[in-house]
């Protein structure tokens, strides 16, 4: 009769095995954003779910707890339950029965269905699970201690950021749904953006100051107007005196509102009287924190400055938003893209595109980190302003130099890896 016990203990072992086996798939496998939205709707499992994933470290440190204790208990009674039926030889059937049991019904069955189906297993164990990690919680915390101080002589984090680590699987989710088609790249490229948005700063996609159009406040009123007319730009930093000297930002409705009610005459019209404060920025401004910043001053222009306080640039709402959904063009634009794909594969390049541009433009890899456009990047990498005629391969790419104007470099030939000769 005790064999019979014994076997019977060892037959719920192994369904004890299987279920922390089968939780611990589930639990790690869920949706948190579908547990969420179930919890947010006052569903009571998801709640415990999502309560349980708020501290996955505890939850896998009791489940598997648990699930070694099972199954070194189910091998032991194993053992001894074959070597009073067969000897001294009974260790080595223990061994071999147990680890075909214990693979077959205590690990790869629960663990399959649960990766099948990991929403429904999780929220139907999930009022069990929380007993044993209550249970077992003074037992987990030990443990941890201890991996935490082992893995600290190796320099290994006990935690890693939590906003980062959301991050990035949320950039890998996307790539991956990329990659089977799921996500069209356009998509890719939006959903990348706006996380991107945190990593940016502005002086990544200002328009520097030599391209800025702006306005001289002392230049004659027939001539502000014509200008103003004839761009494609609806504002306009204004200076006095010194070009990097902002006095304001004129918008062209508030120049042409002022000419209607002045009788379509210019005369007496001052312009300064018409600019809005300028808005002065620092070019380390993260785009997200930017952007915020568009909406609560209601403004769509910011001037970008150095450390300094000498301006660099200018930014405005719309470069912001183009970095989320790419280039919007209207009929009054200016074709600036400034790439030219050719038949044999490489690229001709404007030195002032950026690489994110590039890279989005060509889901290429080009790295950002030390420079943010194609010129800054040959000159860095270069350690020195090239001639018209070089070239450079760095990155698996080959960069040739194909028009210089001074210390500028205006114009590059780009050859990705797949189209360099043999």
């Amino acid at each position: 009769m005790t064999m019979w016990y014994s076997a019977l203990a060892i037959a719920l072992l192994l369904l004890a095995s299987a279920f922390c086996s089968g939780t611990e798939t589930a639990m790690t496998a869920a949706s948190r954003a579908r547990i969420h939205h179930l919890a947010a709707e006052g569903h009571r499992r998801a709640g415990v779910v999502r309560r349980l994933l708020e501290k996955k470290e505890n939850l896998i440190g009791s489940l598997l707890l648990s699930n070694n204790l099972v199954n070194v208990l189910a091998t032991a009674l194993a053992a001894d339950l074959l070597i009073r039926l067969a000897g001294d030889a009974g260790v080595a059937y223990a061994t071999i029965i147990m680890t075909a049991l214990v693979v077959v019904f205590g690990e790869v069955m629960p663990k399959t269905y649960a990766i099948r189906n990991p929403d429904r297993v999780a929220l139907l164990v999930a009022p069990v699970v929380n007993v044993i990690v209550l249970l077992l919680a003074p037992l987990t915390r030990l443990v941890e201690w201890l991996v935490n101080r082992f893995l600290g002589l190796f320099g290994v984090p006990a935690q890693q950021d939590p906003l980062s680590s959301a991050v990035e699987a949320l950039r890998g989710t996307i790539a991956l749904h990329a990659e089977e088609g799921a996500v069209e790249k356009q998509e890719r490229d939006m959903l990348g953006g706006i996380l991107d948005l945190a990593d940016v700063e502005v002086v990544e996609i200002m328009t520097h100051r030599k391209s800025m159009e702006t306005i001289d406040a002392g230049a004659p009123s027939e001539q502000i107007l014509e200008q103003v007319v004839a761009s494609p730009y609806s504002r306009f930093p204004v200076w006095r005196g010194d070009p990097d000297r902002i006095i304001g930002v004129l918008h062209g409705k508030d120049l042409l509102t002022a000419v209607h009610k002045h009788g379509r005459k210019l005369e007496g019209i001052d312009i300064a009287d018409l600019c809005s404060p300028p808005w002065f920025i620092p070019d380390t401004t993260p785009l997200r924190k930017q952007l915020v910043a568009f909406r609560q001053q209601r403004q769509h222009l910011a001037l970008v400055v150095d450390e300094y306080g000498d301006l660099e640039g200018l930014v405005t709402l719309e470069d912001v938003i183009e970095e989320i959904v790419g280039e919007i063009t209207d009929e009054k634009d200016i074709e600036t893209v400034g790439i030219e794909p050719q038949a044999d594969g490489s690229a001709l390049v404007n030195g002032w595109v950026t690489l994110r541009d590039l890279n989005r433009h060509f889901d290429w890899r080009l790295p950002d980190e030390e420079a943010a456009t194609v010129a800054g990047l040959v000159i860095h990498e270069a350690q020195r302003i090239p001639d018209v005629g070089q070239s450079f391969a760095f990155h698996g790419f080959r960069f040739e130099v194909l028009r210089r104007q001074r210390n500028q470099i205006v114009l590059l030939r780009v050859v990705p890896p797949a189209t360099e000769p043999a």
